[in-house]
């Protein structure tokens, strides 16, 4: 039964399109693109397919792929010069080889403002990886000597150092080109055909109305439509800038790396635009090399070069090769480097200088929209051409040059020009507007100028330019108050894919816990110890063993100041944990590691879960150590040591007892790390040439003891776990950790609900590996707790997931789960504890690593999707009512109730307005009520299908209902037929435009009978009514002149407001009434079994590509 459930879900998932990449080909959508890693090819092809007005506003946040050639371009001739400079050193080097040896002279070394060294010629040294000349400086001592600085303690640090050291040697960063500037943006919304048009047309107004009526008159015609056109061109300019803004702002925020350095002996905190020449920086794996520098030390230290090189080849570095570029990054091991060059004089400032940072990303759901925009310019193309074809019928002699490069406004000239040319259109008294042969040129032409004008305004309402806009407005609202919810998002489109999260694979430690570690057991000399500080139980000759492995074992540090304040521990959570304990123990942790040398070390690796140390005591001792996971450290180990201090063998029982330990612990959510060691001999060690690939030894070892360290679950995190649930999102808890305590958090986190659950609900990690393809993925279905994984355990129940049918979100911190973050439909990176490896190859970037803010990244991606269908609605509605209102009044009547400027308002209020509104919504409660949404789920649902309608049909029936009967339901018979046409058509706009901002308020809800839940939170749609409503007040009583219109007594007034507050209660009632929730689409496809065979085609092209 639950076999066939499950994969039910899964054929659902694949139907909403969950998973699926889509693939290009004949039946495929253009509009149809996948969140990550679109190809060009794809690109290209939505762009062609759009039907666009104004480009270069309309592709202004799409991804520029001249510009993308053009950095490829500049990246390949920087690393090419790079590669010729090294290429000519290293011959000029080879060819040294040959010469007689002659005495090495140091360079003539300048001061620079108090250094031994200046700018140019450290820029030069590590620039150009000229290792002779760095032998000649005297090695690295010899420049760090120059620089002031000690290669242990780092830098003073002080003020007047980092000033000194600024002046001298530049700072971290590098020139960047300015962003666009205002009139840029006003220059891009000026560059609308429609309006241009339009500018035009109100010039020759102008022109015409001086002068057929006088300047002090015939201004008026020609200003108000300039003046409506100036206006939408700076409220779309305004918005635009402020959101190319709040993008920059992000971007920066993105780069804002921060990374330690030593300065004084201590390890603080600095921002990478900090860094100086002359800074010591600790390096480990996953870290990116943030300047130019030598290397001081390290142990099997791997660097990454691919980024500047192109190569994706690792380069070990050593004494011999201690030369880092910035932008590279660790991927092995650990050391300290010396900063020699920052900014502009670095191989990656200079790269990052030469390009344009182009932030310009299109995500589905802006493509998408695209592609409803263009389905509606359509459809108002089909409706006009069958007008057309009527008109045509009777007035079969008009031709237009417009008809085949612009239809839609060649239909709107036809339906003027036919009824006016051939005296079918009428003034207000009755008289025909125009008479063959008793009007003038000017009067001829002025008719022909407010036709084309009100014609090509009808244009700008009906092509919804500004809705794929949406989308991003939204988007930098939501980036603006994620990073408040901590959380920093790298690509636009894992906002709205979040929306569609059907799982989230979480790790345990940092983000369903607290990453506050503390021994609270341990286990030494075969037996407990109470309180586990408790040393004086052991012998000196153990106690000094654990100490030396604490100490010597660890990449965390200790600072020790001089003044006899606490000692500050540095380091992964882990190991900061084991070295408070050693400090308990009584460790003195310099002294210790002065006792003896490092000769070789093997980093912690979150594969093998365990590191180890070589160390050399003097003579021919060498002691091996070894810690991480306890049970797999207990199988390497053949004896122990006993609480006397004597070595035992390791018996079945012991191994037993050593087991029930580590069980008993991991039961109590405890993380078990074991200590071992063994002795080694000198003349067994590879020479210094050879270590570097020597494998320390890890057999035969003599088990220390095993310690257990608390990371309690974080508050609320239950909470969390449970609005997941509900909201129909799986959360899966992926560790490293063993499975008793895996199992142990997850019921402390409400992950499990059933203590004796068996698998494949948990499930360990190499059990869940050596599953077929097949059984990978029926049991990645059930899998809630994965143990003891490794990261490509991650990745492989990551692919798994998704060829289910999942959308996938999976939280990760180091270097080794790069590859899953990637894999995954959303990568969240740690942004405490997460390697920049990591975070690079995430989506997004957890500030806190608290997993509540996981799931607030849920809701404001459910926020973006649900915004944006509130905002397509609410323009929809506007552009059916204006269309249908408009046409209809000029194929009856000849005259048009709204004219161009009222037009341009109303597009205004639909468009920027109308975005600001309902763009920036903030999430609510109800998001999370409702299950995720289907990636391919129509944009256009049957609730905002049904709410459309009604509201659609009501403002229409209304306003034609006074189009044609206005004068007498308004009682305006016995005015003046001129006047009461004014009076009636100004009451038309204005209860168009009230309709408009009472639907905003139904928009806000499109599924809910209280629109006005939570309305109070957003002060700026409160803030955006009050203006739209002063300013419709303003010209209906003070610029009527400009706009045609007259003052409304208050009487008409309150009718006007009435009618538009029916919206409210019509709409209540609406949603009342049941929707199917099958999509139109699909009855629409079950009509026509082409498109029903083209959409079986897609899909089945969409699930082989998740193949």
């Amino acid at each position: 039964m639950e076999s066939s459930s499950s994969s039910g879900a899964a054929s659902a998932r694949r139907r909403s399109g969950g998973g699926s990449w889509g693939s290009i080909g004949s039946g495929a959508d253009p509009f149809d693109i996948p969140p990550k890693g679109a190809p060009v090819e794809r690109l290209k092809k939505w762009r062609q397919a759009a039907l666009v007005l104004n480009a270069s506003r309309r592709f202004r946040y799409t991804l520029d792929l001249k510009k993308e050639e053009q950095k490829e371009e500049a990246i390949r001739k920087i690393r090419a010069q790079a590669h010729v400079i090294r290429a000519a050193f290293r011959f000029k080097e080879a060819g040294l080889v040959h010469i007689q040896p002659q005495e090495p002279t140091a360079p003539q070394v300048d001061g620079a403002l108090g250094f031994g060294i200046k700018e140019e010629q450290l820029t030069a040294l590590t620039r150009d990886h000229n290792y002779s000349a760095l032998q000649q400086y005297e090695g690295i001592s010899g420049v760090a000597g120059m620089l002031k600085t000690d290669t242990e303690k780092g830098i003073n640090g002080d003020d007047s150092d980092i000033t000194a050291r600024r002046n001298a040697f530049g700072s971290n960063t590098y020139p960047r080109k300015k962003g666009r500037s205002f009139l840029a943006f006003l220059w891009d919304a000026c560059k609308d055909l429609t309006l241009i048009i339009l500018m035009v047309a109100a010039a020759v107004s102008l022109a015409l109305g001086i002068t057929t009526e006088g300047i002090k008159q015939g201004w008026y015609d020609g200003a108000s439509i300039a003046f409506a056109v100036l206006l939408v061109v700076v409220v779309t300019a305004t918005s635009d800038y402020k959101q190319s803004l709040q993008f920059q702002n992000l971007n920066e925020e993105k780069q804002n790396i921060k990374l330690e350095v030593v300065r004084g002996g201590r390890r603080v905190l600095v921002s990478i635009y900090d860094l100086l020449v002359g800074d010591v920086v600790p390096l480990k794996i996953g870290d990116q090399v943030p300047t130019d520098g030598v290397l001081i030390s390290g142990h099997s230290l791997s660097i990454d070069e691919s980024s500047m090189t192109g190569e994706s080849k690792i380069v070990h570095k050593d004494q011999k090769s201690p030369f880092l570029m910035s932008g590279c990054k660790v991927a092995d091991g650990y050391g300290t480097m010396l900063v020699t060059a920052v900014g502009i004089n670095t191989e990656w400032g200079l790269l990052m200088a030469s390009i344009s940072e182009d932030s310009g990303e299109e995500t589905p759901l802006q493509v998408r929209l695209n592609g409803v925009a263009t389905f509606i310019g359509m459809v108002g193309l089909s409706v006009a051409l069958a007008v057309l074809v009527v008109l045509l019928a009777r007035y079969s002699w008009l031709r237009c040059f417009f008809f085949e490069k612009m239809p839609i406004l060649f239909i709107c000239v036809a339906l003027f020009s036919c009824r006016y040319f051939t005296g079918h259109t009428y003034n207000p008294d009755g008289s025909v507007q125009y008479v063959k042969g008793k009007m003038g040129l000017g009067q001829t032409i002025g008719g022909v100028v407010r036709i084309f004008t009100v014609a090509v305004t009808i244009v700008v309402v009906a092509v919804p330019e500004g809705l794929p806009l949406a989308v991003t407005l939204t988007l930098a609202f939501s980036m603006r108050k994620m990073m408040r919810d901590k959380a920093l998002v790298r690509r636009l489109s894992a906002c709205e894919t979040m929306g569609s999260a059907t799982t989230i694979c979480s790790d345990k430690t940092g983000t369903l816990t607290l990453n506050q570690m503390t021994v609270v057991e341990a286990y030494f000399g075969g037996k407990k110890m109470d309180p586990p500080n408790n040393v004086q139980v052991l012998p000196t000759t153990v106690s000094s063993l654990i100490i030396e492995g604490i100490a010597q074992n660890t990449s965390g540090s200790i600072f020790e100041p001089e003044n006899g304040q606490d000692q500050e521990v540095t380091g992964s959570p882990t190991e900061k944990a084991i070295l408070s304990w050693g400090l308990k123990l009584g460790m003195r942790f310099n002294d210790t590691r002065s006792m003896s040398s490092i000769l070789h070390v093997f980093p912690f690796n979150s594969e093998k879960k365990r590191g180890g140390i070589a160390v050399h005591l003097g003579g021919s001792e060498v002691h091996v150590h070894w810690k991480g996971a306890a049970e797999i450290i207990l199988d390497s180990c053949k004896s122990w040591l006993a609480a006397d201090g004597s070595k035992h063998s390791m018996t079945p029982e012991k191994v037993g007892e050593f087991k029930k330990f580590i069980e008993d612990m991991a039961v109590s959510s405890l993380r078990c790390v074991a200590f071992a060691y063994r002795a080694y001999e000198m003349d067994d060690v590879p020479n210094e040439d050879q270590r570097a690939d020597w494998i320390l030894p890890e057999d035969d070892l003599i088990m220390l003891g095993i310690v257990g360290i608390k990371d309690p679950c974080r508050p609320g995190v239950q909470d969390s776990v449970r609005l997941c649930t509900a909201a129909g999102i799986k959360v899966r808890m992926v560790t490293g950790d063993n499975l008793q305590t895996a199992r142990a958090i997850a019921l402390e986190c409400g992950i499990l609900t059933d203590p004796n659950v068996s698998e494949p609900i948990i499930i360990e990690g190499k059990t869940f590996r050596a599953l077929t393809d097949l059984e990978k993925e029926e049991a990645a279905e059930k899998i809630s707790v994965m143990g003891r994984s490794s990261p490509n355990d991650k990745l492989l129940l990551v692919k798994a997931l998704r060829k289910r049918g999942h959308v996938v979100a999976v939280t990760g911190d180091g270097t080794n789960d790069a590859p899953a973050l990637h894999e995954a439909d959303i990568g969240l990176s740690m942004g405490i504890q997460g390697t920049e490896v990591a975070k690079e190859s995430s989506d997004i970037i957890i500030l806190d690593d608290n997993f509540a803010s996981v799931v607030r990244v849920v809701r404001w991606g459910r926020s973006v999707y649900a915004n944006i269908q509130k905002f397509i609605q609410f323009q929809l509605t506007v552009n059916v009512a204006a269309l249908i209102i408009n046409v209809v009044a000029a194929i009856s009547s000849g005259n048009v109730p709204l004219n161009a400027v009222q037009l341009l308002w109303v597009n205004l209020i639909m468009d920027t307005l109308g975005a600001l509104a309902l763009a920036t919504e903030p999430p609510t409660d109800h998001l999370m009520e409702r299950p995720p949404v289907g990636r391919r789920e129509p944009l256009i649902t049957n609730i905002m299908w049904r709410n459309l309608t009604i509201m659609a049909l009501f403002q229409v029936t209304v306003l034609l209902t006074l189009n044609f009967r206005g004068t007498s339901l308004l009682q305006l018979k016995n005015d003046n037929p001129a006047h009461a046409d004014k009076v009636k058509n100004t009451f038309i706009f204005n209860t168009f435009v009230l309709c408009q901002v009472f639907n905003e308020f139904n928009a806000r809800k499109p599924d809910e009978l209280n629109i006005f839940k939570g309305i109070t939170g957003n002060h700026l749609f409160v803030a955006i009514v009050a203006i739209t409503v002063v300013l419709q007040a303003l010209i209906i009583e003070f610029l009527g002149k400009f706009t045609a219109t007259t003052r409304l007594s208050w009487q008409l007034w309150l009718v006007s407001i009435g009618l538009a507050f029916f919206s409210w209660p019509l709409s209540f009632l609406g949603k009342l009434i049941p929707v199917p929730e099958r999509p139109l689409g699909d009855f629409f496809a079950c009509c026509c079994p082409v498109s029903k065979r083209a959409a079986d085609t897609k899909g089945d092209d969409a699930d082989h590509s998740d193949a």
